[in-house]
């Protein structure tokens, strides 16, 4: 568990630029915190990990460039918030791959409220644009915070329905990125009433394998998600799944069979979504949140390895390769076939991460690269 308190400038320089270090995502940011007690120390020994895992060569982020970062980011008028300062809101930061760092524009409090993700079709029908609208505004009158994409359809529909009462942005991009370029209105009208969030680099334009990353983050924000008209291969089912995965409630909107844009919402309605027609449906449910639900995650692999184990380290390597494949294995189902300590199983798979030949999954399993 992080403590809570202010990074000073030279830490939040560090955690961004170990954030920002390639390989580095955010269970390994805290795996390596865990280790070595520090980002600064963490960057140190960073090249030599990575060689040990088989990377030749292993480049971090130039100070300048984070400088950069920093130094524009202040003049958007935006900040960059580290899961450690009290600002980070607490249902993101309670999942297990939340972002060390985001940056955040508009207004910070309403990270603070209780939220409801809505999400969907971007190439909506009326119907569903309106249904969304309509849905957030009643729970914006009920003092819910509506947090969403920003894309075409569904999602600025769900946004334009909330504003006066609540409403974030989760972006794929840089948190200067307004995609699609349509919503430029509504983005600006969100940097001052609302609030906007990313956990990627500044004018990083969006693309494909961000928005699952995306997904995360609108969904690790809330205490829910309603998926409002969805086909049976979208990403708003991608984010109902992470929304599972998170402890959260997943609701959706009923559609007509004939529809292919509401095949996914009413598959999603077989297997246990809650059937949703209006702000009551989703207010019934979230008022029996469960207690702790925002409680941070736990881990079996806090332990440091002590100096006199660093020699079992590379027969360490070679049981850990022999138990991994292509397919995703759990972690812990690595540490009981092998019997090894969970400490030292931790750093190999740092040195695999960091070298790219694993990557993980969810559910605490990793997969080999390749």
């Amino acid at each position: 568990m992080i403590t809570k308190r202010a990074l000073t400038d030279i830490e939040r320089r560090d955690w961004l630029r170990l954030s920002r270090t390639e390989n580095v995502g955010p269970i390994t940011f805290r795996q390596l915190l865990r280790r070595f007690g520090s980002a600064k120390a963490a960057l140190e020994v960073l090249p030599d990990m990575a060689a040990r895992g088989g990377k030749r060569s292993f480049t971090l982020p130039a100070v300048t460039q984070i400088d950069d970062e920093i130094a524009r980011t202040i003049k958007l008028g935006a900040r960059i918030i580290a899961q450690t300062e009290p600002d980070y809101p607490e249902a993101l930061a309670a999942i297990e791959d939340a972002p060390p760092l985001i940056t955040v524009r508009g207004q910070v409090a309403l990270l603070h409220k209780r939220a409801i993700g809505i999400v969907g079709a971007r190439n909506a029908s009326l119907n569903g644009r309106k249904m969304a609208e309509i849905l957030a505004r009643d729970l914006g009158q009920q003092g819910i915070v509506i947090a969403s994409g920003l894309a075409r359809g569904i999602d600025a529909s769900a946004h334009a329905g909330s504003l006066a009462t609540g409403t974030v942005a989760a972006l794929a991009g840089g948190v200067d990125v307004v995609y699609p370029e349509e919503n430029r209105a509504l983005y600006d009208q969100m940097a001052e009433q609302g609030c906007i969030v990313s956990d990627q680099p500044l004018s990083l334009q969006p693309f494909s394998k961000l928005f699952p990353r995306r997904n995360r983050i609108i969904s690790g924000l809330s205490l829910g998600v309603v998926v409002v008209e969805a086909a049976t291969k979208s990403g708003s089912l991608i984010t109902a799944k992470m929304a599972l995965e998170q402890g959260r409630e997943v609701f959706a909107v009923p559609g007509s069979p004939l529809d292919p844009r509401c095949a996914g919402t009413n598959d999603l309605i077989r297997q246990g979504a809650v059937l949703t027609e209006k702000a009551a449906d989703i207010l019934e449910h979230i008022h029996k949140a469960p207690r702790g639900l925002f409680e941070p995650p736990t881990s079996s692999f806090d332990a440091p390895i002590a100096a006199s184990d660093e020699a079992a380290l590379p027969a360490t390597r070679t049981a850990v390769m022999e138990c991994l494949s292509p397919s995703p294995t759990a972690i812990d189902d690595i540490v009981r076939q092998t019997g090894l300590l969970p400490a030292l199983v931790l750093t190999v798979m740092l040195e695999l991460e960091l070298a790219g030949r694993i990557e993980r999954q969810a559910g605490q399993k990793v997969a080999l690269v390749g």
